[in-house]
């Protein structure tokens, strides 16, 4: 239960950040095309929400296997050397996340000792900045359990994106569609209209 508050938690912040994006960079078009006029602190804030959006997508790309990798060859091993692959391989990974997180740390720390502002916002830069450290952190957990569950057997390591059999299971989807429409217009699951199909 608290694993799904998590999950739908990630989502919300993610959909937050990426709708709050777009309202501001909307409301800068409408306030320079049609009142001549914009947001000085637009585009800082705009910038910084994205950075938080991909710093949060890094972790949340990792749990749901969202990220693309090359495995043509690991794939051909057996399952124990696939596994061994696997987890070397979330290892590197959470070496260089462990590395990134210490840098991150440092750079936060010496930003709020300074005390710089940021350009145009009110704000310490520090505070922006903070989702360095922070998402690093939390990519590095999902790793951690990533190679946990490997090492009980669970995964073979990261779970990839396969773009390709995602586009063969698209157009596959799509053929069948046209192939009951043509057998059987009238079937529930062919288009009412056929220029409304997606393409």
């Amino acid at each position: 239960m608290l694993i799904r508050i998590a999950h739908h938690l990630e989502e919300g912040f993610i959909a937050l950040l990426l709708g709050l994006m777009t309202l501001i960079t909307f409301s800068q078009v409408v306030a320079r095309y049609f009142f001549g006029a914009g947001f000085g602190w637009a585009l800082e804030l705009t910038t910084y929400l994205f950075a938080w959006l991909v710093l949060f997508g890094v972790s949340y790309g990792i749990k749901v296997g969202a990220h693309i990798g090359i495995d043509v060859v690991v794939r051909q091993f057996a399952y124990p050397l696939r596994r061994a692959v696997g987890l070397i391989a979330v290892l590197c990974c959470c070496a260089y996340c462990i590395i990134l997180l210490v840098g991150a740390t440092g750079y936060v720390h010496k930003l709020y000792s300074i005390g710089i502002e940021a350009q145009d916002l009110p704000i310490p830069r520090w505070v922006p900045f903070i989702m360095l450290p922070v998402g690093l952190a939390l990519a590095l957990l999902r790793l951690l359990q990533v190679a946990w569950h490997t090492v009980h057997g669970r995964q073979e390591g990261l779970r990839l994106a396969d773009e390709a059999r995602e586009a063969i299971e698209a157009v596959e989807s799509v053929e069948t569609v046209e192939a009951i429409e043509v057998l059987h217009p009238e079937h529930p699951s062919a288009p009412i209209n056929r220029e409304e199909k997606a393409p």
